[in-house]
């Protein structure tokens, strides 16, 4: 069992610190916000006050971020865990955040001799209670073998994606299929419904069909036909819209960049950004069938 830090507490930082300490393993977690600090004691973690305190000593870190500037700060900033960490200590930045941070911060980990892992994750708040995340990793194999085990019991899939900052492009390139596909399967929905096309006999066809998806069958954006998705439950995320935006907005970034066409990236992007301006942002993702497709 590893000696372990984590930092961020969030709805999804929260949960899968839980689960490394059910796994055995010594957590020091901290957080901003008092609240999630007694939920990580409850689940059997140690706290501590600032972000140098829980990195001092450990065998490995674990980052769990809202964006990109704060995990600059968090890894770079005065009192940063680069100015306390052991050497040989392993830093895991399970955020998702923009390509180019993730390899400015992994480079200058390694200018101190660090290894810094880039493991975004997909599953969302419900993957991160159950334990059964999927991890995309960027970084060197060495350094992903070292941190399989403690990845690995935050979910059910580790996968190297390649070099410093491939964990963030694979992260991007699925959240935009998935926006995509989604908005798809909305418009889908709101035709047959205009058309006089009852909504579980269009599931019962497409799912068996060529227009099958994991958006359509894993997570229906209507309710009934799947009863554990959002729309069961008026549309509580899950994976919030306004989180789908920023990783929409991070794709068409890292598109911009290396000079790649996004046009239905760019749309969904454009969808998403009225969605949430209309309120939504809170809903699930799914829940952008309210607009696409004008659902109940």
């Amino acid at each position: 069992m590893a000696d372990i830090g984590f930092i961020g507490l969030g709805n999804m930082g929260g949960p899968m610190a839980a689960n490394l300490a059910k796994a055995g393993h010594a957590v020091t977690a901290f957080d901003i916000s008092a609240e999630a600090l007694e939920s990580a004691r409850e689940a059997g973690a140690s706290t501590a006050k600032t972000v140098a305190e829980t990195a001092a000593g450990r065998e490995v870190v674990v980052t769990m971020l809202p964006a990109g500037a704060e995990v600059s700060e968090v890894y770079r900033g005065e009192g940063g865990v680069l100015s306390a960490a052991a050497p040989g200590t392993l830093f895991i930045d399970c955020s998702t955040i923009d390509v180019d941070t993730a390899r400015a911060v992994a480079a200058t980990a390694a200018e101190g001799g660090w290894a810094l892992l880039d493991a975004p994750v997909s599953g969302g708040v419900a993957g991160a209670a159950a334990g059964t995340l999927t991890f995309m990793v960027g970084g060197e194999a060495e350094a992903v073998e070292r941190g399989r085990t403690v990845l690995g019991d935050m979910g059910k899939a580790v996968i190297h994606a390649g070099a410093s900052g491939a964990g963030q492009t694979a992260k991007v390139c699925n959240n935009l299929i998935l926006a995509v596909s989604m908005i798809g399967v909305c418009e889908a929905f709101g035709m047959a419904d205009r058309l006089g096309l009852e909504r579980q006999t269009l599931f019962d066809i497409v799912s068996k069909a060529t227009g099958q998806c994991w958006a359509l069958t894993s997570y229906c954006p209507v309710p009934g036909p799947v009863p554990n998705a959002p729309s069961n439950r008026d549309y509580a995320p899950g994976f919030t819209a306004a989180m789908m935006l920023k990783d929409l907005r991070l794709a068409q970034s890292a598109a911009a960049s290396a000079g790649a066409a996004s046009p239905l990236g760019a749309e969904a992007a454009a969808l998403y950004t009225l969605f949430c301006n209309a309120g939504f942002g809170a809903d699930d993702f799914s829940g952008i069938m309210k607009m696409i497709g004008q659902g109940d």
